[in-house]
């Protein structure tokens, strides 16, 4: 049975990520295994070079046993503290949703029980929060990538975000906001279009804002407006691209 373990109160506990501390300890290619600093967690002294050997040989030979000696590499003792050094690590400098961080130790074959300790702890201290994420990535994708809702609800979907929540992230675009953006991407892209005829110019513009979710009557809609602005006949355009 999985032992529940108590950790320290620290900086990450209380939702403010993890620290200068956690990123110099850990390797990127280490899969959840906790690489320590020189000096570090294997007594005074320890380091590279033979004194740091015959220190080694010396514990290994007092504790005769495999855990020892895997304790001296510092891994885990455990699958609770190897999930969590795994998802401390995923978090450092990106945000993750649950789910994600679930695929990630299954992934690695941490337990379920000892995944779920984790994740719920994560969760209760804040390190991991959908709704959060949610906002965060329709705010960025919106206006950094110009995205529509039916694209955003498409990209959450796929990081595992709930139905419910994902509908109060999108929430926060109405559809006088999306028209606004998609005016001004078919504006930057106009340019480009210039020398070819209406058709290819309109499949191309309607296209574009198609690829971000945008729905068909409103690309349609758009794209003839900048063209008529532009001195373009658009009489036959009503038609669907």
């Amino acid at each position: 049975m999985t032992r529940r373990t108590e950790w320290p109160v620290s900086a990450t506990d209380h939702g403010a990520g993890p620290g200068p501390e956690f990123a110099a300890g850990h390797t990127a290619e280490s899969e959840g295994v906790y690489e320590p600093k020189a000096g570090h967690g294997t007594g005074s002294g320890a380091g590279f070079g033979e004194g740091a050997g015959r220190g080694a040989r010396s514990r290994s030979r007092s504790s005769g046993s495999p855990s020892s000696s895997r304790a001296e590499k510092g891994e885990p003792r455990d699958p609770v503290e190897q999930a969590r050094n795994i998802c401390l690590r995923l978090l450092t400098g990106t945000p993750r949703t649950r789910k994600q961080l679930a695929d990630a130790l299954r992934k690695r074959e941490i337990p379920d029980e000892a995944a779920e300790e984790v994740l719920s702890r994560f969760e209760d201290v804040g390190l991991i929060d959908d709704a959060a994420f949610a906002d965060a990535w329709v705010e960025s994708r919106h206006h950094g990538r110009g995205l529509a809702r039916r694209a955003l609800v498409r990209e959450l979907r796929t990081k595992g975000v709930d139905s419910v929540v994902i509908d109060e992230a999108v929430g926060q675009l109405d559809s006088e906001q999306e028209e606004a953006t998609a005016r001004e991407l078919v504006a930057r892209k106009l340019r480009s279009t210039r020398g070819l005829d209406r058709d290819k110019r309109l499949r191309r513009l309607a296209g574009m804002l198609a690829r971000k979710g945008y729905g068909e009557g409103m690309a349609l809609r758009v794209v003839r407006q900048a063209l008529e602005e532009e001195g373009e006949d658009t009489e036959g355009l009503d038609e669907p691209f």
